[in-house]
């Protein structure tokens, strides 16, 4: 049988492939790549390749510079993208890596490293975790730096509009990625303005991962050629809902999904209830995470849809944690929604963090808490704390604070990534309290 590594070196003969890029990320999720050409990609998969992780955010120090990118064989793709003049033009590919330390360790700072060794932590007790996000942008006008965004449509959710630019861009989004062998299971118009959602159907974590930076650069570069501006920004617009990324986990046990129970009230089993008692447990200590912005935090307020309070309910979207019902005769698909992750999150922290957390829950026998049954945006902050439901941060500097004093995090991210993204968001937030906005320039100057 054919190795993988073979296929990509006679894809790349076949197709006639004239530059392979090799992607992965900083510690905040930015992609990075650079480029090899066919004669280099051999020895690339063998060996890997050095670059100067010096100059990319989170990574080494200038003394212990050089780290190796090793290209992972299975998320070879061919890109959508060509090269060369009109009438000569080449394909291009991509390949995601692995970072390694000169010896072939691995690389500490390397996000997918991190979400390796969680899943790694899984199988070990038999288990693997599987991730379905819904990935929600916006398109806008091409604007200036600072420029309030400008929507190109005014629809709402699901709504079935004639064919305008933004539809179109979103179906050929869609067809793109299914091109690329990525499965869409949904895509549609969001509630705000000018605002999209696609779902991709469910894999295992680390592909999942990948996946999301695929679907946010294939989103950009699809609305950049139209001369769009597509945004992941969590909450571009006041007054409208933000863009979350409300992913769906499961976990399964070989062939058998752990979270299914035939027996149970609604076939949810109790691996499953302690998976998503860990996750409630460790929510606000995960929060700056799975949420990573200043501008995160003006999603998750109340009144726009998005989740602020630490709760788990059967199909209760004002919940943080929501179990679908499962369709009758279809137990085996019984999952949790996690509904705090915005789609400007570094996928792979994220996900290892929502894992790690259910981890804890199952080894340590957490119990699930009563069902919130109640919708949770019209009560009361009283009588939220009479049903003992904490909130989730209201801000970048309290998820961090909640985030330094969780061993859970630590752990899971390791010293170098953890230390590293303390800094980087304390520096953000710093940044952000010095800066006078447009809103206070607004309501204050012409009064005080």
């Amino acid at each position: 049988m054919q190795s993988q590594r073979e296929y990509v070196l006679r894809t790349v003969e076949e197709r006639g492939v004239r530059f392979i890029q090799l992607w992965f990320t900083d510690v905040l999720g930015t992609p990075k790549s650079f480029s090899i050409t066919p004669a280099e990609l051999e020895n690339a998969l063998e060996g890997g390749m050095t670059f100067d992780g010096s100059s990319i955010d989170g990574f080494s120090r200038v003394q212990e510079s050089d780290v190796l990118a090793k290209p992972d064989p299975k998320t070879f793709q061919i890109l959508p993208f060509r090269i060369g003049r009109e009438g000569d033009v080449s394909p291009v590919a991509r390949v995601f890596c692995d970072i390694t330390n000169l010896d072939g360790t691995p690389f500490e700072g390397c996000p997918r490293h991190v979400l390796r060794r969680t899943l790694e932590r899984a199988r070990n007790r038999g288990f693997s975790f599987y991730a379905a996000p819904e990935i929600e942008y916006f398109y806008f006008a091409p604007g200036e730096p600072g420029e309030p965004p400008k929507p190109l449509d005014s629809g709402s959710y699901f709504e079935l509009t004639v064919a305008d630019l933004t539809t179109d861009l979103r179906k050929r989004t869609v067809l793109t990625l299914e091109d690329m062998g990525i499965p869409v299971e949904y895509a549609q118009h969001e509630d705000a303005p000018s605002q999209h959602e696609i779902d991709l159907r469910y894999t295992d974590a680390l592909t999942m991962a990948d996946t999301v930076m695929t679907v946010r650069l294939i989103v950009k570069e699809i609305a950049h050629e139209s001369g769009v501006h597509a945004s992941f920004m969590p909450k571009p617009l006041s007054g409208v809902q933000g863009s979350g990324m409300h992913t769906h986990f499961s976990l399964f046990e070989g062939d058998r999904n752990a979270f299914a129970d035939r027996g149970s009230d609604h076939g949810l089993s109790e691996v499953g209830r302690q998976f998503i008692a860990g996750v409630l447990q460790h929510a606000r200590e995960i929060t700056a995470v799975t949420n990573q912005w200043v501008n995160s935090y003006k999603r998750l307020v109340v009144g726009y849809e998005a989740p602020v309070n630490v709760s788990w309910a059967y199909n209760n979207r004002s919940a943080l944690v929501r179990v679908p019902i499962a369709r009758r005769g279809k137990v085996e698909s019984t999952r949790f929604e996690y509904r705090a992750p915005d789609p400007a999150c570094n996928p792979y922290l994220a996900f290892s963090v929502v894992l790690a957390a259910g981890l804890e829950g199952i080894e340590k026998g957490y119990e699930l808490g009563p069902e919130a049954a109640a919708n949770l945006f019209t009560m009361t902050p009283e009588e939220l704390a009479s049903e003992g439901i904490r909130s989730l941060p209201s801000s970048l500097q309290e998820a961090l604070v909640a985030m330094e004093g969780s061993e859970l995090v630590a752990e899971t991210l390791g010293e170098h990534v953890f230390e590293w993204f303390l800094r980087n968001k304390r520096a953000e937030w710093d940044a952000y309290t010095r800066e006078v906005t447009p809103y206070e320039l607004a309501r204050y100057l012409p009064a005080l």
